[in-house]
């Protein structure tokens, strides 16, 4: 389980939890500052015509105009509280993450390039923040690594768990694409000598405790838009409602009826009137929640443990086309395992099995422990150990025979047994008097042409001829449910690429069995950077993962590029998210939680622009029925009166925006599908939820309202 999931805010009350709110309300009070609230120009708005309307209230004080000044300031509140509580989220993150972040002691050798060769090293005492890029630390069993860097000597078992959360240790050693470490961690045992890469203050802690705090949260390029388009909406509305002063005016001499009405006077419509229709007629629902969609985006990918740099590579995420998966880890197990064993004629299915698991006892690969395993749960063998059988000298595996096997001392004689690469056991075979045979060579082809890899198994007993038994089928075996996953992505629109060393036959028989939509074989760095490219030539977004340093290049040049934190610092630093767990299957998740926080701006936009439309026509027939006695007709909700249909929709206006913050914090219900399933999902569910919901919200407020003194 995540360090960083178990911090986060419990929700088990909901999200409209009282303590939430109140908690929230300190930063929600501190937004109003209008310095914070610009960037915001819908809520900006809503708070300068709070400002006035406290103004007019006070200059000509009413219950009217008090109860919509209070209603206007609790808008702009319950707006800044809802990026509040998506904020709160990440700094109750970021709290337990400095809890990591120490005075720690680092051990800085006093000769820098001195290659190191015991623990014995001369090292200077310094503090950690006094570290520069380039200082080489010595890390013993049981210190705290001081800062992120590369182990360049030795190898040590690490504990992440302060970072990732995760309980088992984990092996961290010099070359190769496992040696990156990160300050805040523990070394268990041994010792490591760590070559510092970050700069003063840009430590991975230090930056994962900036972005889950939100803020280094940048707008993303669709946000963007997004507020321009709300700005645009709102100058219309703003350019509308304006009109209507001079048109009151105009039309003074048939206000008898209405000159009385705290609404309307002698000198047309009322200033905190104008403020009121503005507010509710603007979009302020999307408004307000805008930024707190954006912020809970990036705190889910940090609940399932990913760091994501930016807010663009989340929605980058949501628009990916074309997904590129490295077959080893990620579509497969990464190891070859036991599938079946083919006897030749003549032999027991039984007797090949027993064979081949006594041949494997001495084989500690991990395609050996999957011969013994697979003998059992097939053939219902016992589990032996080498130790169990005193007669036998075992032979084990090594690179250079490519055999494994036993040699038994039974009554008849010497009775050997081997099992292991096709060439290395047929001429072990023909050094014993024995030949393969042409069934042997078929089985072989078949499993090799099949993509797999074909292992034999032969014996030889005293006075008899070394004969094959039969063949093992090796072969990598795929994920469960990865053919299921890979059917939804298709469904969403995204083409799926394994990547893989293999030669192009099996890879073409992995590629078809887990069922991706193509494959690169034999692919070198140069290749998949290529692919990526591509790609994107063809105006799609590409995502990727990758742990090493020849995987740099790929990460930095996709869209999505998605780093180890078990691999290197070049890795890390070329992605623009790193997965905590080293999980590479993430990579799903992480293109959907994407086009889920896109769902879930273009779900509230619409619910917002058509509750606005809706607001128009409840609001409008009932403020200017007075003066135009034919808009009566359009009064289809019969609101008590122009003051209490202004109030109760001032008041459905703030309530919405509180009533949302839930689904805006947790997100739309994600379901893979076209782009025209969902359009007709947003406007069947958000787009007529938007229109029906003012009607009944601003009717039963009305009937509410019109009960208050003052309010006819």
């Amino acid at each position: 389980m995540s360090n960083l999931a178990t911090v986060a805010p419990k929700t088990r009350n909901g999200l409209l939890d009282p303590k939430q709110w109140l908690k929230s309300t300190p930063d929600a009070l501190r937004k109003l500052n209008p310095k914070t609230l610009w960037r915001n120009p819908v809520m900006f708005i809503v708070e300068i015509g709070a400002l006035f309307t406290t103004v007019l209230a006070i200059v000509e004080p009413s219950t009217f105009a008090w109860i919509i000044t209070v209603w206007l300031w609790l808008t702009v509140l319950f707006a800044n509280a809802a990026e509040a509580i998506a904020e709160g989220r990440g700094k109750a993150q970021a709290d337990s993450l400095r809890k990591a972040k120490t005075d720690t002691v680092a051990y800085r050798l006093t000769a820098q390039k001195e290659e190191v060769t015991s623990p014995g090293a001369a090292v200077t005492e310094v503090a950690a923040p006094q570290l520069k890029r380039g200082d080489r630390v010595l890390v013993k069993a049981g210190q705290v690594i001081p800062g992120d860097g590369d182990v360049v000597t030795g190898i040590a078992s690490v504990d992440e768990s302060a970072i990732t959360g995760e309980s088992a240790p984990v092996i961290r050693e010099s070359g190769g694409d496992r040696s990156a470490v990160m300050g805040g961690t523990k070394v268990l045992s041994d010792w490591v000598v760590v070559e510092i890469t970050q700069k003063p203050g840009e430590s991975f802690l230090d930056r994962m405790i900036a972005l889950v705090e939100g803020a280094n949260r940048r707008k993303t390029p669709n946000e963007i838009a997004l507020n321009i388009l709300l700005a645009a909406l709102t100058i219309i509305f703003l350019m509308a409602v304006v009109t209507m002063q001079p048109l009151a005016i105009f039309s003074k001499e048939y206000m008898a009826a209405a000159r009385d009405s705290a609404v309307i006077d002698g000198d047309g419509v009322t200033g905190i009137v104008l403020i009121s229709l503005l507010v509710c007629l603007i979009p302020t629902t999307i408004g307000a929640l805008l930024s707190a969609i954006g912020i809970a985006g990036m705190d889910r990918l940090v609940q399932r443990n990913v760091l994501a740099m930016s807010g663009r590579a989340v929605e980058a995420a949501g628009d990916v086309n074309t997904l590129l998966l490295d077959k080893t880890g990620t579509v497969t197990y990464g190891n070859r395992r036991a599938s079946e064993f083919l006897s030749v004629p003549g032999v027991a299915a039984g007797h090949l099995a027993d064979a081949a698991q006594l041949s494997s006892l001495a084989d500690e690969t991990p395609e050996g422990r999957s011969i013994v395993v697979f003998a059992k749960d097939t053939y219902g063998l016992r589990e032996r150990s080498a130790g169990e059988l005193s007669h036998a000298t075992w032979i084990e595996f090594t690179a250079q025979t490519r055999m494994s096997g036993v040699d038994l001392a039974e009554e008849q004689g010497l009775h050997r047994i081997r099992k292991g690469a096709a060439g290395s056991v047929v001429d072990w075979v023909t050094e014993n008097g024995g030949a393969s045979g042409d069934r042997v060579q078929e089985l072989v082809d078949r499993i090799s042409n099949a993509g797999g890899t074909p292992l034999l198994v032969a014996e030889h007993k005293a006075g008899h001829a070394a004969e094959v038994l039969g063949v093992i089928h090796l072969k990598d075996i795929v994920k469960e449910g990865m053919t299921e996953r890979f059917a939804k992505l298709r469904e969403m629109g995204i083409r799926t690429v394994m990547i893989t060393g293999d030669n192009p036959l099996t890879a073409a028989a992995i590629a078809k069995e887990a069922g991706v939509d193509d494959f690169l074989a034999e692919a070198k760095p140069e290749d998949k950077l290529d692919l990526i490219k591509s790609e994107q030539e063809g105006g799609r977004l590409v995502a990727m993962t990758g742990d090493g340093t020849n995987d740099a290049p790929a990460l930095a040049q996709a869209d999505v590029g998605v780093a180890m934190n078990s691999g290197t610092s070049a890795a890390k630093e070329a992605g623009n998210m790193v997965d905590l767990d080293s999980d590479p299957t993430k990579l799903i998740e992480i293109v959907a939680i994407g086009k889920q926080l896109l769902m879930t701006r273009g779900a509230l936009t619409t619910f917002s622009i058509a509750n606005d439309i809706a607001k128009y026509f409840a609001i409008i027939p009932a403020i200017f029925a007075a003066l135009y006695p034919g808009l009566d007709a359009l009064n289809i909700m019969r609101l008590a009166s122009p003051e209490s249909a202004i109030i109760s929709a001032v008041i459905f206006n703030a309530i919405i925006i509180v009533l949302l913050v839930p689904l805006a914090l947790k997100g739309v219900a994600y379901k893979p599908g076209g782009a025209s399933s969902l359009l007709r999902r947003n406007l069947l569910i958000y787009g007529v939820g938007g229109i029906i919901a003012p009607f009944i919200g601003i009717k039963l407020i009305d009937l509410l309202v019109s009960l208050i003194p003052g309010i006819s």
